[in-house]
């Protein structure tokens, strides 16, 4: 059986914020006070179709956009894990579950010519009108209560997995890495074959800290902390090596 590599895209596989980074390609590289003010906790896709309908109206089209997002960096050691996922295919499978967009994660995913290792990319749909603007859309509604209303990686992740194993896909185990609060949800489904792993020193780290102090854990699986690509190759030779004994 195949390992499952799930993986955030913003502050994991790459080193800073999709949404945030796009903001680059206006002149004054900001946005107006107003237009910040209309941020809600729980709303930043509506949020986002609002700066990207902001950026339309600068008359800043496609190929400036990306030519801004291709810049975006990767977190230390990204490639060289993704490159041993490629060259690993027939034991591994790997997903992004994001809150980015689609256009945003394809491009930077061919700027690395990285987009034949991922298998599945769960993100917000996003494309360009008629106008030449930049729309997107929720990704899916859901009933959780402690996740945005547009995207509850735990049922995103909960239902590929189930679509896998109607189609004869089982996972030996499951491997999620990530690093903010939406993570949480998702890693609190994870078995106690699988293995979570928070970036060091972001807010997933302190979230599962919370949840597993004293003397109750409240997560299943194992945790294992990273700060670059390297440690979560190191980790996935690991596990290779066990699945082989």
């Amino acid at each position: 059986m195949k390992t499952l590599l799930v993986f955030d895209f913003d502050h994991t596989v790459i080193d800073d914020n999709s949404d945030t980074w796009v903001i680059k390609c206006t002149p004054k590289q900001d946005l107006p006070d107003w237009l910040k003010n209309t941020c809600q906790k729980g709303h930043w896709t509506e949020y986002m179709g609002r700066v990207l309908s902001y950026i339309g109206d600068q008359g800043i089209r496609e190929d400036a956009i990306r030519t801004v997002m291709e810049t975006m960096p990767y977190t230390a050691g990204m490639i060289d894990l993704l490159k041993f996922i490629g060259q690993n295919k027939e034991r591994v499978d790997c997903i992004i579950i994001s809150d980015s967009n689609t256009v945003f994660i394809d491009w930077i995913l061919h700027a690395a010519g990285a987009q034949c290792v991922v298998d599945s990319v769960f993100t917000n749909p996003a494309h360009f009108d008629d106008r030449g603007y930049l729309d997107v859309q929720c990704f899916h509604s859901h009933s959780c209560a402690q996740c945005p209303i547009n995207l509850c990686k735990r049922k995103v992740l909960e239902d590929f997995l189930e679509r896998q194993l109607m189609a004869g896909v089982q996972y030996q185990q499951t491997v999620y890495i990530g690093d903010g609060g939406n993570d949480l949800c998702p890693v609190k489904s994870l078995k106690k074959s699988d293995v979570a792993m928070p970036r060091k020193g972001y807010s997933l780290e302190r979230l599962i800290s919370k949840l597993n102090a004293g003397d109750s854990r409240h997560l299943e699986s194992r945790v294992v902390g990273w700060s670059s690509g390297l440690d979560i190759l190191n980790e996935m030779n690991s596990v290779m090596k066990q699945s082989c004994l």
